[in-house]
């Protein structure tokens, strides 16, 4: 049974109503003759929350839904106000940007202190600090003050030191939101190294894409309250759906009038399914992009459809004009067509179809629409599909036993 490393029971946090110096006595007489102020303000309530060792959890919800206060409250930054929290192990955090760097010190000289305040002793600190200046990879600034850096450099100080430490329990707010794209990658590879070398992770993140890549459970706050846990998968799809309701969508009317478009993309369906949320598929399963395009002169569009990983990077594309394919005229204005894909060969994974709708003569590009889906399954291959093959001249596994 594995290890349990935190453990939160009827976790709550408030905060006293303060606008004037005196609502400040007024809140400290409450506390002091009730035990509680009836004015303040909740922020967390009823949180009930286990993280055991080697397990990756991602905690999603909107801003001011309380993820930033669970963490202070697991790392011990806050005291509760009601129920309590356990934690079994040492924990690396990088919470608020630039927290516990001085900015009049350099960055060398906040490494020290930060690792010294870890634990790490000065013949270790020697042993390692090589390899967070190389992690950080700030150059010269490494012994320029903290307060000359920027947000990104600031962020991967941080993060080298914690890549170095190599905690039991690694939480980070919005670190991936932070910083170029090199870095960022670089951040998601440790990340995944560090989870599979049985380290624990708690990653707060807006970015759907990194929840599913990097975590395996979830958990939904909404207004301080848990919505729902579980499944990466399962509570993200539930989290852009309630997004998506809140979203009242276009009118076809409103649609067809989008910046007086030729043609338009009136909608896009993925295996019948118009939700904005991910389609959710095994590998080998097929996909069934079906579009509904305005035009406004009812000349017969053209159509490009592609695939595409969720940085951007270009999987497959074809336009109705390469295979000689013409849409359906539906009505006056109003045109259908559906491209069907067999058993696609992606490695697990998310992508997006990207539907562009085109002049007759495949031209121009008029307006674009996406639809997202999820490849679910465990491989250890790499890159972005499967391709068949075999091995030659080679034992079998078993046989070579």
């Amino acid at each position: 049974m594995s290890t349990l490393l935190v453990r939160a029971e009827g976790l709550g946090k408030s905060y006293p109503k303060v606008h004037r110096s005196r609502d400040r006595l007024r809140a400290l007489g409450r506390l002091l003759l009730n035990g509680a102020d009836p004015d303040s303000i909740s922020v967390l309530r009823g949180v009930d929350l286990d993280v055991h060792r080697g397990e990756s959890l991602g905690l999603i919800g909107e801003n001011g839904a309380g993820k930033s206060t669970l963490l202070k409250l697991i790392t011990g930054v806050l005291t509760p106000s009601a129920g309590c929290v356990t934690v079994n192990g040492h924990i690396g955090a990088l919470l608020e940007l630039g927290a516990g760097f001085h900015p009049e010190y350099t960055g060398r000289d906040n490494v020290s202190m930060s690792a010294a305040l870890h634990g790490l002793d000065a013949s270790a600190l020697r042993e390692r600090l090589p390899q967070i200046i190389e992690f950080a990879d700030i150059g010269r600034y490494i012994d320029e003050p903290v307060k000359h850096y920027s947000s990104g450099m600031i962020v991967r100080l941080g993060f080298a030191v914690v890549a170095a430490l190599r905690p039991d329990l690694l939480i980070t707010d919005e670190v991936l939101a932070v910083g170029d794209e090199s870095f960022q990658k670089k951040c998601v590879k440790w990340m995944q190294d560090y989870l599979d070398g049985g380290g624990t992770l708690l990653l707060v993140s807006h970015s759907m894409y990194h929840i599913q890549k990097l975590c395996r459970r979830a958990c939904w706050l909404r207004a301080g309250e848990i919505v729902m846990q579980g499944d990466v998968f399962d509570v993200t799809q539930a989290y852009l759906a309630y997004h998506e309701k809140k979203s009242a969508p276009l009118s076809d009317e409103e649609k067809r009038g989008r910046a007086g478009l030729e043609f338009s993309v009136l909608d896009v369906e993925l295996n019948g399914s118009s939700s904005e949320r991910p389609l959710m598929l095994q590998s080998g399963d097929g996909v069934r992009v079906f579009c509904r395009i305005f035009s406004r002169d009812a000349r017969t569009p053209g159509l490009a459809i592609g695939i595409v990983c969720v940085d951007g990077t270009p999987v497959y594309g074809v336009t109705t004009d390469m295979d000689g394919a013409i849409p359906v005229r539906v009505s006056a204005h109003e045109y259908t067509c559906e491209l069907e894909f067999g058993a696609l060969t992606l490695l697990p994974g998310s992508y997006t179809v990207r539907v562009h709708s085109m002049d007759p003569e495949g031209v121009r590009l008029f307006d674009t629409v996406e639809r997202s889906f999820v490849v679910r399954g465990t491989s250890r291959e790499s890159g972005l599909i499967r391709l068949p093959h075999r091995w030659n001249g080679v034992h079998d596994a078993v046989d070579s036993a």
